[in-house]
């Protein structure tokens, strides 16, 4: 797997009977994934999935995302499927470098800023939030900037202090970035905007 920046949305109730079914089944072929004591990463894995998947560290997720694209042959579209099956959706990713590192610039700035946390597991509340900054700080900062963006237009008006932030943190760092960025942080609003539950935002390198 190269570098891939992740988003996901974990579906508990699928999780429990499917993903635990599976590890339960294929026991021998999941325990060269985990750490040197596999046996007891694998039963505290099992017992997490069965009580709740959000409990998941950023490892043990990481060690079943690499489990199961074995089994895809790491073919994206397959390893999807195999992961909505087992109540895990990726539902985005930035697959650039570059991009991936601009992105991940304008959480740190927004973490520090905000005082708010954006590790792994995110709020949809401050995910939601983070997002409308990005729309706006990226618009800002892009090299193409136009006034033209529906999404950042529509937004401005309603979310001033938001505004103000990602303009004042524009002009203390005048940091440039690709297009692309932009349409990232539309393309995450637009996919997450009703949704209320937690977003794990998971950086495989």
């Amino acid at each position: 797997m190269s570098e891939e920046l992740y988003f996901i949305k974990f579906n508990p109730v699928v999780a429990k009977i499917n993903l635990y079914n599976k590890l339960c089944r294929e026991e021998k072929a999941v325990l060269g994934f985990l750490e040197s004591d596999s046996k007891t990463s694998l039963e505290l894995i099992k017992n997490k999935v069965q009580g709740g998947i959000h409990s998941l560290s950023k490892e043990e997720l990481m060690s079943l995302f690499s489990w199961l694209n074995n089994q895809c042959n790491a073919n994206q579209e397959e390893l999807k499927i195999q992961l909505f099956t087992n109540g895990i959706e990726l539902f985005y990713e930035i697959p650039e470098a570059n991009q991936i590192h601009d992105f991940q610039q304008i959480v740190s700035d927004y973490e520090k800023i905000s005082q708010t946390n954006l590790n792994f597991i995110i709020n949809s509340e401050n995910f939601n939030q983070f997002l409308i900054y990005g729309i706006f700080f990226s618009n800002l900062a892009s090299k193409h900037n136009t006034e033209e963006n529906v999404c950042y237009n529509f937004l401005k008006s309603d979310y001033a202090n938001l505004y103000s932030l990602a303009e004042e943190q524009f002009h203390k760092n005048n940091l440039e970035v690709n297009l692309n960025i932009n349409k990232y942080f539309s393309d995450l609003y637009d996919l997450t905007k009703y949704y209320k539950g937690s977003v794990i935002k998971l950086h495989h390198f």
